[in-house]
């Protein structure tokens, strides 16, 4: 199949580095090689192949991924799942131009602010509602500080399928719960629906103090992400996933 071409001004600006009046100044003095050659005219076509960044390079970087781009960020507390919110935002650590891509960059479900952990973010529509659909009942594991001892009864309910969150007509699907400590838990959903995880303990009299998002699907948050940090998922972390 024959590759996608862009014009290199069309092209660079659709990853952010400028309007194409700045990516021409660019080209023009050298900013911009390929395969080891400058390329001055902003006009040429540049076949857009997944291996891009290991041939073009933008002031002497390489330039970042055309398409597919997946992020794993461990998010840290304090930070909101949106585009448009006052306050800390989780696009806020990643790189300027990031935030002008297009298609922009959006994160796969959403993490409340007062939740932590592993959080994916991506560039890709249809990758990203692989994920996100009912259809895929993707595992999402979390760990849960309470405010009151568990009652020993917990493990049951929420395994029976049978719980009903306040202000729901539905039921929600069977989730595992494995037990840390008196106050501590280990809760895996395979649904979304809204603070799910808090209103699961609230509904059996409990109140969740903390929540850190651990695994999805069988990807697991990296351990040497700290809060903040963020990194370009492999191929192999993005299958894990679905696993």
């Amino acid at each position: 199949m024959k590759a996608k071409t862009a014009r290199l001004d069309k092209l660079l600006g659709s990853l952010g580095y400028g309007s194409r009046q700045e990516i021409a100044r660019l080209a023009r003095v050298g900013g911009v090689a390929l395969d080891g050659v400058d390329v001055t005219d902003a006009s040429t076509r540049i076949a857009v192949t997944p291996d891009l960044p290991r041939r073009m390079t933008v002031d002497g970087r390489p330039v970042d991924p055309p398409q597919g781009l997946m992020l794993i960020l461990n998010k840290p507390l304090g930070m909101t799942c949106s585009h448009k919110e006052d306050g800390a935002l989780v696009y806020d650590v990643l790189p300027d131009r990031w935030r002008r891509r297009d298609p922009a960059i959006s994160t796969v479900g959403r993490l409340d602010k007062d939740t932590s952990g592993l959080l994916l973010l991506t560039d890709d529509g249809d990758l990203l509602h692989r994920i996100i659909s009912p259809k895929r009942h993707v595992k999402k594991t979390y760990r849960a500080t309470l405010a009151r001892p568990l009652a020993g009864t917990e493990t049951a309910l929420f395994a029976s399928g049978a719980l009903m969150l306040e202000g729901e007509d539905k039921p929600l699907a069977p989730a595992t719960l494995e037990i840390i400590s008196p106050t501590e838990a280990r809760l895996t959903v395979t649904e979304g629906r809204y603070h799910q995880v808090r209103r699961m303990f609230a509904a059996v009299g409990n109140h969740v103090e903390a929540l850190h998002r651990e695994s999805l699907g069988g990807l697991v948050l990296p351990p040497d992400l700290a809060p903040g940090q963020w990194r370009l998922a492999t191929a192999e972390e993005i299958e894990a996933v679905f696993a």
